[in-house]
């Protein structure tokens, strides 16, 4: 069950006031800090590793340098993201290996519940295809792709994380969703 866009904004909003009270020693703050960031973070870093323990010492490794930081950015949402990719890339270049090859990670699939077994066949062969789509486009398209309805990041907010001018990722953007719709396979015949 996604949450609307503006509730994710208001906890967003939160998120100062958590690693301010986290700092003063209150515990639940950094339970619901936790609870915000972790799941997404955990995807987000499985997609560029593909390895759940190395995503999760990213992960750990974030919220430290949160918490050890001493201002706050702006953008919050934002910063985190950017940090987490940072890291990722560094954990990538240390053991020698290219991301170019690497598929979106099966924790970003879509749950089928209260659905049978066919339906959720039908739909691991749909996820998968639409994988093997998207590896065939340019890496800048798929990682723009995948932060904004993957990780549901705004152009801003993307733009922010992978140092680019807010154009150039609408360019991507498009270009990306224009190669998918126009991909024969993925098109509904009836």
């Amino acid at each position: 069950m996604q949450e609307p866009r503006g509730a994710k904004q208001t906890l967003a909003d939160l998120t100062p006031n958590l690693v301010t009270s986290l700092r003063a020693g209150d515990d639940s703050a950094g339970k619901l800090l936790c609870e915000l960031y972790h799941p997404p973070l955990m995807r987000f870093c499985f997609r560029y590793l593909e390895s759940k323990d190395e995503a999760e010492d990213v992960v750990q490794e974030v919220f430290l340098r949160v918490l050890k930081n001493n201002a706050l950015p702006g953008n919050f949402r934002a910063w985190i993201y950017k940090i987490t990719r940072n890291r990722c890339l560094d954990v990538i270049r240390a053991r020698g290996r290219r991301r170019d090859d690497l598929a979106l990670p099966t924790a970003s699939r879509i749950d089928a519940h209260l659905t049978g077994c066919l339906t959720k066949m039908v739909r691991r062969e749909q996820h998968a295809h639409l994988r093997r789509v998207l590896a065939e486009l340019p890496e800048d398209q798929r990682e723009v792709l995948h932060l904004r309805y993957a990780e549901d990041l705004s152009r801003a907010e993307i733009a922010l994380v992978l140092d680019l001018p807010e154009p150039i990722i609408k360019s991507r953007l498009y270009e990306g969703m224009v190669k998918l719709r126009a991909h024969d396979s993925l098109v509904d015949h009836n």
